[in-house]
């Protein structure tokens, strides 16, 4: 295509970065691409490090997104272990962090999020305190999944959950604090709540909600017991923190681009300068009137693709539905849509005892569902939601009530 851009950076090694580099030269740009990244090792699938990788023993080979040689066949630079310092937005071009720069004619910003840490005033700095985002990461976890071990989980979300999950299987003795009235506070019903709290009961998991931590305990400087603000202390050989994340925005701030909880980036993907776009976790964006950050596989590679297709010049706005899932135990959950502004959840019973879904309403507008081991369920949401339709109350709570005759 004329007018292409000569030159494309890609900053960030996650999903989003991966997908971009697919998904431009998919959609045509025969440019030069460099992707830079400050991890050790290639692109590689999150999830698994929550649950395959830790519990299977995955190798890294198995969770790269791509083959080395994939790079390769299709012309991207990368540089792996190098730390992008600053852009230049006047000189169009990053400073690194060893003092060279590479220059750019487009920039895509895919620098993902951090997890939130724990202060160090109350021991969060301490040998021992864990969290769950990157490859090293996982690979500093495993070491403690030993049967016996005592391993405390603070935060009731997704990753907390999915770590307790792999390490009760393992053996290990765990307990898992939630600061909030109950787990899965912010991002499900109480009836999708209820269901994993039992679960995880169930596993031998003592969990602990509506109490903060106040501070870990240590011997020297490797943490030994978490105290609760109640005056319990737990006694752990590690301490899992998943107490949410917070966007990599700092390059994006400096640089004096738009951030609100999130690089901000219009339906194509920009960013307030037409030569930077983000996407992926980094980013933020109105979807259905609100401002959203989205924390998923999902978003960063469909995303990624809106960000190609701007850069080899054949924009296609986002338009993708949401979607989510988690694997504890031999449980899975699947999310389509998002519930923010729900002002009603309604339970459906499954078609085993170990299925259902609960389906988030906004007066008479379905909003999203989630799918408890009912893949039917979740693929009759995901096309209602696509289609913008929605199905009356009363045939959700009808057990008898077909998908089938929803959709026809």
């Amino acid at each position: 295509m004329d007018g292409q851009p000569a030159q494309v950076v890609v900053v960030g090694g996650g999903h989003a970065a991966a997908a971009f580099v697919n998904s431009v030269r998919r959609a045509g740009y025969a440019g030069r691409l460099v992707l830079v990244s400050n991890e050790p090792a290639l692109p590689y699938y999150r999830p698994p490090l929550s649950k395959k990788y830790l519990a299977e023993g995955q190798s890294v080979e198995q969770i790269l997104i791509r083959p080395p040689a994939w790079y390769d066949e299709q012309q991207v630079q990368v540089r792996l272990r190098t730390q992008v310092a600053a852009i230049d937005r006047a000189a169009h071009a990053v400073a690194l962090a060893d003092g060279g720069r590479i220059a750019y004619d487009r920039l895509v910003l895919a620098t993902g999020a951090q997890p939130r840490r724990l202060p160090a005033a109350i021991g969060g700095d301490l040998d021992g305190v864990l969290q769950m985002r990157h490859l090293a990461d996982a690979d500093a976890l495993a070491p403690q999944l030993q049967p016996g071990r005592r391993l405390v989980v603070i935060g009731g979300g997704y990753i907390g959950l999915e770590v307790a999950a792999v390490a009760a299987a393992r053996g290990l003795q765990v307990a898992l604090v939630e600061a909030a009235p109950r787990i899965l506070q912010r991002v499900a019903a109480a009836a999708t709540a209820d269901h994993f709290r039992a679960l995880h009961r169930a596993h031998g998991v003592e969990l602990i909600e509506g109490v903060a931590p106040a501070r870990l305990l240590a011997d020297g400087h490797r943490v030994r017991a978490v105290l609760l603000a109640d005056g319990r202390e737990l006694a752990a050989d590690a301490v899992l923190v998943g107490i949410g994340v917070q966007p990599n925005v700092e390059l994006a701030a400096a640089a004096g681009l738009a951030v609100d909880d999130g690089i901000c980036v219009d339906p194509c993907a920009r960013t307030s300068d037409p030569h930077i776009l983000a996407a992926g976790d980094c980013t933020s964006f109105e979807y259905r009137g609100q401002r959203v950050r989205l924390e998923s596989v999902q978003n960063a590679n469909d995303q990624a693709a809106v960000a190609a297709h701007t850069v080899a010049g054949d924009p296609k706005p986002y338009a993708a539905l949401p979607w989510f899932w988690s694997d504890q135990y031999d449980t899975k959950l699947q999310i389509a849509g998002l519930h923010l502004g729900c002002d009603d959840a309604l339970l459906r019973p499954g078609k085993t005892e170990r299925s259902r879904s609960v389906w988030y309403w906004r007066g008479d507008e379905l909003l999203a569902v989630d799918a408890i081991n009912d893949p039917a369920a979740f693929a009759t949401a995901k096309a209602l939601l696509a289609s913008g339709r929605s199905v009356p109350k009363a045939a959700v709570l009808d057990p008898a009530a077909s998908f089938k005759d929803w959709l026809a």
